[in-house]
């Protein structure tokens, strides 16, 4: 007999008294079980999202759009046809080559070594940078005068000048092509000294905060000894551009000579830690998901026991041994789907609540750039925590349970 009802009675078990109590509390314990781990699933996801979103906002404000780069080596020369093939593209609204290279810096008695980045003129149109200065004074890099450099916020204080220094700032850095001269070693070395223009940048990151420092692109050619060599050409594309579409464009303009990059790879080891974490702990607590419905195999083998006489009725009326089996296994699908939806609901609320109210915090007095949990519901970790679900619940349940309820139909025959 084609028996299409076995989902209802599945339904009706569900809900319906059981002539044991017991059965009753072991199946709310199953629903919750599922219900904690879909919550702390969805939850960890989130909140690893709200990490990454913050992450990538505080590379936002130095990091360009993209950035285009030598293939082979660490610097090359623009020729005038590329940087007037860039500037033409629609899809481009700023060009600006950067020459970045180590250098000693000196202030007094104290030394470190740093990152130099000359930029252009247009560097404050390129990114965000102006949003993350500290200082009442305008934004400068040279003038007729003097050169200046803007500099990490934690570098006035492993060079002990503050942030408002008066003496000059000496940068060292070796010359191309000379030997060296081990009586006079300061033969080989180009110094150049920059001042201070009465401002700093934060951008939170010890990568950038405590070893960069800012300054125009002639005074970085002149540091290095490079007149026309660039590290890279740095990008801003136009307002509603998509920087995949710019970025395949850009690879068939420029060959295999130049790698671009976007933001997510100009710090790919940085954004591959956070995504491994995430995936570490999804696998985590997919197992504890796993574990939490074993108690389902529990609540249904009780529930196989109370029913047993219905299994003989049900029997008589033509259903076949795998018909019978199907409500079980229904049954336990409805009871993973039950806790799968509260769960879902119960964390999107919770992450919501965090996300606008910040009731978690992180502690430790303003040592952390963000007082709460970052947080951020996406909806492709929603689906993919309801999959999960699904699937765990699956693989955990159908088996025993196909072969619990064979056994009580067998049981119930004899």
């Amino acid at each position: 007999m084609k028996y299409p009802f076995y989902h209802y009675i599945a339904r009706r078990y569900l809900f319906s008294r059981k002539s044991m109590g017991a059965i009753n509390i072991i199946s709310a314990v199953s629903v919750c079980g599922v219900t904690l781990a879909t919550l702390a699933l969805i939850c960890t996801l989130s909140v690893f999202n709200g990490f990454h979103n913050l992450v990538e906002s505080m590379f936002t404000h130095f990091d360009p759009e993209l950035r285009i780069e030598a293939a082979r080596g660490k610097k090359f020369v623009p020729t005038d046809s590329l940087l007037a093939a860039l500037r033409g593209l629609p899809d481009i609204d700023v060009v600006s080559p950067t020459l970045e290279d180590q250098a000693m810096a000196q202030y007094k008695d104290r030394q470190t070594m740093v990152t130099v980045k000359g930029v252009g003129d247009d560097f404050l149109a390129l990114t965000t940078f102006s949003d993350i200065l500290i200082g009442e004074a305008p934004f400068m890099l040279s003038d007729d005068a003097f050169d200046y450099g803007i500099l990490g916020v934690q570098i006035p204080h492993i060079l002990g000048s503050g942030l408002h220094f008066i003496d000059p700032l000496t940068l060292y850095a070796p010359r191309r092509g000379t030997r060296v001269n081990l009586a006079n070693p300061l033969q080989n070395v180009t110094s150049l000294s920059l001042y201070n223009p009465g401002l700093v940048f934060c951008v939170n990151q010890e990568k950038y905060d405590a070893s960069y420092v800012v300054t125009s692109l002639d005074f970085a050619r002149r540091l290095f000894g490079e007149p026309a060599a660039v590290t890279a050409l740095e990008l801003r594309t136009s307002p509603g551009s998509s920087i995949p579409r710019v970025k395949r464009q850009l690879s068939r303009l420029l060959g295999p000579d130049y790698v671009i990059k976007d933001r997510y790879e100009q710090q790919a080891d940085v954004y591959r830690i956070v995504s491994v974490e995430k995936f570490i702990s999804y696998l985590f607590l997919s197992f504890i998901l796993l574990i939490a419905c074993f108690n389902i195999i529990g609540s249904v083998s009780m529930l196989i026991l109370d029913k047993r006489p219905d299994l003989g009725t049900l029997r008589s009326l033509g259903a076949t041994d795998g018909q019978l089996a199907r409500i079980f296994i229904h049954e336990a699908h409805l009871i993973a789907l039950a806790g799968a939806l509260i769960g879902l609901v119960l964390g999107t609320l919770l992450c919501l609540g965090q996300q606008r109210f910040g009731w978690l915090t992180l502690g430790g007095s303003g040592a952390f750039v963000i007082e709460a949990y970052p947080v951020s519901v996406h909806l492709t970790d929603v689906l993919l925590v309801l999959v999960t679900v699904v699937v765990v619940s699956a693989l955990a349940v159908r088996i025993p349970v196909r072969r619990l309820a064979r056994r009580a139909v067998q049981k119930t025959d004899e």
